[in-house]
């Protein structure tokens, strides 16, 4: 039985009747031949006695087609890439005080070093050679001290998620905190791999980490970025640490809408997950 109804964005579908066939039926559409049906609301056959069809289903193909999962991509020689992007905006606070998200506590840890070991424990498994970059964004780096919106730098190349929280561990306190946080830099960096492996035809699949206190303020860049990114072999996690509101990493989702550019093009999918790691960090 195939059941249609006017879609409704709220959720409140209204049927407008079912009809019934089988799968070997429907297969029979082709170019050719339309496999037609009416469609009969119960309710109103019931109580209308003049009542012939909701209207006529016509269907012009029907095919089976087999989605893979990522564990068959993997298992199919498909290589994972992993990358890690981490904000050092000074809306983090002074890493030297208790209260700021970078502060290393005494055990050894903070809310960054949790969500890029968790993360990356997990993804590497999946990497080939089990090594990946590591980026920053919105900090002064020596040796020329300067930062742009169009600037993300190299926190490590090619380590384990263990060296790469070593590598963060020793870069903390060359830096100073600074500003913007941007993503566009780093969301565009992986995505020229992506597209360099995509042009090439080898099986490669791209996944970067952002992890990040606050707002984006360049949201509009954002979502062009990943709009471009939707096409090509990539998805994004990024991780919310902190007690920001995160509304606009919601918006980036994508999970309610499709997320679109300022200009109203369309993500030919959605590569975004948002995590807050308030409700995860357990």
């Amino acid at each position: 039985q195939v059941q249609c109804a006017d879609h409704d964005s709220d959720g409140s579908h209204d049927s407008i009747g079912t009809l019934e066939t089988t799968l070997a039926q429907m297969q029979t559409a082709g170019a050719s031949s339309l496999v037609e049906y009416e469609c009969i609301h119960p309710g109103k056959k019931q109580k209308k006695n003049n009542y012939k069809s909701s209207g006529i289903i016509r269907i012009k193909s029907c095919k089976i087609e087999t989605e893979y999962s990522f564990l068959d991509y993997v298992m199919g020689g498909c290589q994972i890439n992993y990358t890690v992007g981490v904000d050092f905006t000074a809306s983090n606070g002074d890493p030297k005080s208790p209260d700021s998200l970078h502060y290393i506590s005494p055990d050894g840890i903070n809310e960054y070093l949790i969500a890029i070991w968790s993360v990356g424990s997990v993804v590497q498994d999946y990497d080939t050679d089990k090594l990946f970059p590591a980026f920053g964004f919105g900090a002064q780096v020596p040796p020329s001290w300067q930062v742009g919106p169009s600037q993300c730098w190299a926190l490590a190349l090619s380590m384990s998620a263990f060296l790469n929280l070593n590598a963060y561990h020793q870069m903390l306190p060359q830096i100073q905190f600074y500003r913007p946080a941007s993503f566009p830099p780093i969301i565009s960096h992986v995505a020229r791999f992506a597209a360099h492996s995509l042009q090439q035809g080898t099986a490669q699949y791209f996944i970067l980490l952002i992890i990040t206190d606050r707002e984006i303020t360049d949201l509009d860049q954002t979502r062009q970025a990943i709009v471009n990114a939707s096409k090509l072999p990539m998805s994004i996690i990024i991780v919310g640490v902190g007690e920001a509101s995160f509304k606009a990493m919601e918006f980036l989702d994508g999970d309610s809408s499709v997320l679109k550019s300022v200009t109203g093009e369309p993500a030919a999918r959605d590569i975004v997950q948002f995590m807050p790691f308030q409700q995860f960090k357990n």
